[in-house]
């Protein structure tokens, strides 16, 4: 038997967390979620997700992943023969997710460069869909790739490549030493300088002053175990994969608690960041915040390169701010390709070379489709049912099973044998039926909204092809696997 890859320290590993849990959207989708859902007040509810969802399930997936030393289909294997799919699908979804993750990536590393002397001028939204994109009219409509995106996600997959042939330690957790530190001092820096821009006091005000009437509001609620579910990496096996290379006298709560901590703390800090930008923005041309706030990749790639513009020493805080993105971006997709590589690794008793070698090539050939005319309308649309339908619902589901079907007593033991503090019985409360709820309710809640409204008003082929179709081949594959396996087995004993 192969001896399991480890940690170098406890250090490394939850660096290697945080930085999975801190990605693209703790930058642009965090700052908009807490000023659409009542200011400073979403605070409350974020917190209470966090302490009643994100954390106790976090240290489930620790505590299952450090006992079961094995990647998402040979842990729910270990389990029960008859759940193996249930890792298939995890590992579909992350395998999905890094294939278009990293195309955004990749626009971030052309920005970088773009931001030295503003290439992409003062009309930053025609330049992003119609110069750099060349965007076209429909996500059928490819018309070849965009060899300047392709060009720049290649050397993504390229950075990615080379720290997870390294392996565990001297790859994934020497990087992380590096980017999380790095990250953080780019984004201080930045916010350092943002906070005392003109207007920036009138951003943030718009940011965080408290509406405590959105706590009435279930939408906000929603809202903030959604931000929680979606941050965390949580549901899709990244966490798990992470946990099954810890020591065995590993603290797993106390790690939990830091992971989730520290993704808040960041994301906090990119609100003030963001909001200090666009107050500045707003100020100069005379409006509110709420007529340039924005959220996702218009943020980014439109909003703030034309903030950029307008301020003093333009090219230093515009090659931070993407540089900040590139290292938030390349740190979770080093952890989504894990996931995959991991489970190529025991499935097929390959190297991790060999593995690694062959997931990159493999992205870079399917994620082409996201380098192509047609790419972010292609990727809008998988990134909507791929994380409704695939991260949501496969969450629900592992939750389900590893505290109603399996004996969670088992993990709870599991983890206060090495934990500095016990988990007890609010933690199962709040596994079994609080976090659970919450994602039934969301999961019904985004399949009622996408069967009745075409998501986006894309035509019906493109979401059935890009949307549906997806979904429901992940599933069949997951079980294909699993039945593949199974029959290696001769059957389940």
């Amino acid at each position: 038997m192969k001896t399991r890859e480890q940690w170098g320290s406890r250090v490394g590993f939850v660096l290697a967390a945080i930085g999975s849990a801190i990605g693209l959207g703790n930058i642009w989708r965090f700052p908009y979620v807490a000023y659409e859902n009542g200011g400073g007040a979403f605070f409350i509810p974020y917190l209470f997700a966090m302490l009643t969802a994100g954390i106790p399930f976090m240290i489930l997936e620790f505590g299952a992943g450090s006992k079961l030393k094995g990647s998402a289909p040979k842990i729910f294997s270990r389990l029960s023969p008859r759940w193996e799919w249930l890792g298939w699908w995890q590992i579909l979804v992350s395998f999905t997710i890094s294939i278009y993750y990293v195309a955004v990536v990749g626009w971030s590393i052309s920005y970088f460069f773009l931001a030295f002397n503003q290439g992409w001028g003062t009309d930053t939204g025609t330049y992003f869909f119609k110069s750099y994109l060349m965007l076209s009219d429909s996500p059928m409509d490819f018309k070849g790739l965009r060899w300047p995106i392709m060009a720049a996600v290649a050397g993504a997959w390229f950075i990615c490549w080379v720290v997870l042939f390294k392996g565990v330690k001297k790859g994934i957790e020497a990087a992380s030493k590096i980017f999380m530190p790095v990250l953080f001092i780019l984004v201080l820096i930045i916010t350092g300088r943002a906070i005392f821009l003109e207007g920036a006091a009138g951003g943030l005000n718009w940011m965080f002053a408290p509406d405590f009437s959105k706590l009435l509001d279930v939408k906000v609620w929603v809202a903030a175990y959604g931000q929680i579910f979606f941050s965390l990496s949580i549901g899709f096996a990244i966490m798990l994969t992470y946990s099954s290379y810890l020591p065995e006298d590993a603290d797993m709560a106390n790690n939990g608690f830091i992971t989730a901590f520290a993704n808040c703390g960041f994301s906090i800090l990119c609100g003030v960041l963001v909001f200090s930008v666009l107050g500045n923005m707003a100020a100069q041309q005379g409006v509110g915040v709420d007529k340039v706030v924005s959220s996702g990749v218009g943020l980014a790639f439109v909003t703030i390169p034309k903030a950029i513009n307008s301020l003093p020493g333009p090219a230093l805080f515009g090659t931070l701010f993407f540089l900040a993105l590139i290292f938030a971006g390349l740190s979770s997709m080093v952890s989504i390709c894990e996931v995959s590589i991991a489970s190529l690794m025991e499935k097929f008793d390959i190297s991790r070379k060999k593995a690694v070698t062959i997931y990159c090539l493999v992205g870079i050939v399917s994620g082409a489709i996201f380098a192509s005319h047609s790419g972010l309308l292609v990727l809008d649309i998988v990134d909507r049912f791929i994380n409704n339908f695939g991260v949501l619902a496969g969450g629900l589901v592992e939750i389900i099973f590893l505290t109603w079907v399996c004996k969670l007593d088992v993990f709870k033991e599991h983890i206060n044998k090495t934990s500095d503090f016990r988990v007890g019985g609010l933690w199962v409360f709040c596994l079994k039926f609080i976090t659970p709820a919450v994602l039934g309710y969301m999961s019904i809640k985004n399949l009622i909204g996408d069967l009745s409204t075409p998501y986006g008003g894309y035509p019906a082929l493109s979401l059935a092809i890009f949307g549906w179709l997806m979904v429901i081949g992940i599933v069949v594959l997951s079980f294909i696997f699993q039945a593949h396996s199974l029959k290696q087995r001769g059957g389940v004993q």
